[in-house]
């Protein structure tokens, strides 16, 4: 069986690329990497209620599955990120009912506003960390500056950010005029800055060219 990293949720971040979403930032608990996952406004607000443990005065859905966990003796052992594919991060529940393990299908903030109830370990792949994961204090400068008059790119475009673009195939052609270079230079500035969404995006687009 791969081995398993344990992950621990550093905050939350308003999306600077898609209106009305979030950027959950899942961190390696004894390493480097740092793990953006885009969430919803509702999402976002179950998971930050448990972040401040705030005690809302109705019950959110959340606390409802709480509830019925304590109801019925049920433990949340851990949740477990499994998988990554197509953008979409794939989690499941894992419960003890004293007697039996059961595993649940889980959409992933789904799961994280859960554990954070339960105070329940969040778990990840090996292969998931080394795929999503952004590491902090990855300096990784360019060594060399190219003898060049002409660039791909002027400096009005290059100073732009995912930020600016509306329409994604904006964004996606922007991101393929930027030179391997400025992609590695804009990756550190975003990891300098925590701006791990913009980070990501960078990092997507140097590994579709290798």
């Amino acid at each position: 069986m791969a081995k398993k990293v344990k992950l621990k949720v550093q905050g939350l971040t308003s999306s600077q690329v898609q209106s009305g979403a979030y950027a959950l930032i899942l961190a390696e608990a004894d390493g480097l990497h740092r793990i953006p996952i885009i969430v919803g406004t509702s999402e976002a607000q179950s998971i930050a209620i448990a972040l401040e443990r705030i005690i809302p005065p109705r019950p959110l859905t959340h606390d409802l599955f709480v509830t019925l966990t304590h109801s019925f003796g049920i433990l949340l052992q851990e949740v477990f990120i499994y998988k990554f594919e197509d953008g979409v991060f794939y989690s499941e529940l894992v419960l003890f009912d004293g007697e039996r393990q059961v595993r649940i299908d889980s959409r992933t903030s789904d799961a994280i506003a859960i554990a954070l109830r339960l105070h329940a370990d969040i778990y990840t792949t090996e292969a998931i960390v080394s795929e999503c994961g952004l590491v902090l204090g990855n300096s990784g400068g360019k060594e060399e500056e190219e003898d060049t008059d002409e660039t791909a790119v002027s400096q009005k475009d290059t100073d732009l950010d995912p930020g600016s673009f509306d329409n994604p195939d904006d964004l996606e052609e922007w991101l393929a005029l930027l030179s391997d270079e400025e992609l590695s230079d804009k990756l550190n500035e975003a990891v300098a800055s925590e701006n791990y969404e913009y980070a990501k995006i960078y990092q997507e687009e140097l590994k579709k060219r290798k």
